[in-house]
């Protein structure tokens, strides 16, 4: 056996199960962390706060008498409430003697809405963090700020142009530039050249200069999972041919993927030298095979299309503003709200059979878009962090025992009722709640090992 060769991947597992645990870790602990400070909020005490399973590792008791520990299995986590026969919180312990005033500080001894309560801070904590991520990195990140004004130059093949760092865009070919959420149907109507008249304002006085055509076939983003990635495109590479073709806008290379009905491609790519501005690279052959992929839309539904897994950019960066902090909140419940309707239509679509159920990823598959998405920066696994606590928030307020949905149907059937569901009830919703969401876990893992 070759041990010497095994390294590299060794190394790359490592990566993978790191980013994997730290995402995990983190959602998780601000779940619990919802449940646990709800319930201190309405009077429930916390007996343990776990992140992990299994030995301890670390250990420390608070003033309050709460265990804060981490586990050996960092697969999850629990609080168990004072009174609880289990972490799960939905049996109580049997203790007697109990005055009312401890009762009270039970789960079981708490009223109905101080149960829900608690139970459905977890999901809701999940969601309050991916508003906030989506918020800092739009803060971090900045807005496009209007008028279209150049930053910085990104290089290109033969560095055409005379475009230059604070430039404010007044034209291009004789037409003026549209306010930015009008930019994309402006460059559209643009004709296709390898040089284009920019008119623009620069230190006060117009003047016309050439530069490239604003949309290159530009890597600027590269989606984790993904045939580019797996190539090893990266942002900054210009894609400069397909199967021969030259390609001078993103548009065509968009055009040239999706009529590719999955048949592999050789890319022309251009990759710039560190540190140049003058357009000097090197040029490779890079073949790659496009992937099927079901992409929600807007308005609702799906659409599919072959893709790379590549995001195209202009080829300068353009100024920025910081947006204020209510807009970038604004941006991060839009997020998540469309994660949240991208997700439910999914799971409908793929149970009615119109897309492949290969859009439900399982541990490994997660685990392999945490590693890419963290080996991209900082921002990029915060974004990723976002997105799957989304995920993780909805999934846990599904109806199924043994998920914080399926106890809030049980504490509605005591705001009912009257009274908890009897203990045989529980036992066989439990039983049945473990059962369904074991299914959906060896079926998810069944996608992570066949699905392409």
């Amino acid at each position: 056996m070759d041990i010497i060769g095994l390294i590299p991947s060794f190394g790359g597992l490592l990566y993978t199960v790191a980013a994997f645990v730290v995402a995990l870790s983190v959602i998780v602990a601000i779940h619990e962390y919802g449940h646990y400070i709800v319930g201190r909020w309405t009077g429930i005490r916390a007996d343990v706060f776990s992140i992990g399973f299994g030995p301890v590792l670390f250990s420390r008791r608070d003033r309050r008498g709460t265990l804060w520990q981490v586990a050996a299995l960092p697969l999850g986590g629990y609080v168990k409430f004072r009174g609880d026969a289990d972490a799960a919180s939905v049996r109580s312990a049997d203790t007697p003697g109990l005055d009312a005033g401890a009762r009270r500080e039970t789960m079981a001894g708490a009223p109905v809405w101080a149960r829900a309560l608690t139970v459905a801070a977890g999901p809701a904590f999940n969601f309050a963090l991916s508003i906030l991520i989506f918020a800092a990195v739009l803060l971090i990140r900045g807005i496009a700020a209007d008028p279209l004004t150049v930053d910085t130059l990104r290089p290109l093949p033969g560095a055409v142009g005379t475009l230059a760092p604070g430039d404010e865009i007044l034209a291009i070919e004789g037409m003026p530039t549209p306010e930015l959420e009008r930019m994309d149907g402006f460059i559209a109507d643009l004709p296709v050249a390898p040089e284009l008249t920019y008119r623009v304002l620069r230190d006060g006085v117009e003047r016309s200069v050439t530069g490239p055509y604003p949309y290159p076939p530009l890597v600027g983003g590269v989606s984790p999972q993904s045939a580019a990635m797996a190539a090893g495109l990266r942002e900054g590479d210009v894609i400069v041919s397909i199967d021969g073709r030259p390609v001078a806008a993103f548009d065509e290379l968009r055009e040239i993927v999706g009529a590719s009905d999955g048949a592999p491609l050789e890319l022309g790519v251009w990759r710039p030298l560190p540190g140049d501005t003058e357009g000097r690279g090197t040029l490779r052959d890079v073949t790659l095979t496009p992937k099927r992929m079901d992409l929600p839309l807007p308005e609702g539904g799906f659409e599919t299309r072959w893709l790379i897994g590549i995001t195209g950019g202009l080829w300068f960066t353009p100024r920025t503003q910081m947006p204020g902090v209510v807009e970038a909140l604004g941006y991060g419940v839009d997020q998540t709200v469309f994660i949240v309707q991208s997700s439910l239509s999914g799971l409908y679509h793929m149970a009615a059979g119109a897309i492949s159920s290969c859009n439900l990823s399982g541990p490994i598959g997660i685990a392999q878009t945490s590693s890419a998405a963290a080996s991209q920066g900082l921002l990029s696994f915060a974004w990723f962090i976002a997105v799957l606590s989304a995920a993780v928030g909805l999934l846990n307020l599904f109806p199924i025992p043994v998920l914080d949905g399926g106890h809030l149907v049980f504490h509605a059937w005591e705001a009912v009722t009257g009274r908890p569901p009897g203990d045989r009830a529980l036992n066989v919703l439990m039983t049945v709640g473990l059962a369904l969401l074991g299914t959906l876990m060896v079926f998810a893992l069944t996608n992570d090992i066949f699905c392409p």
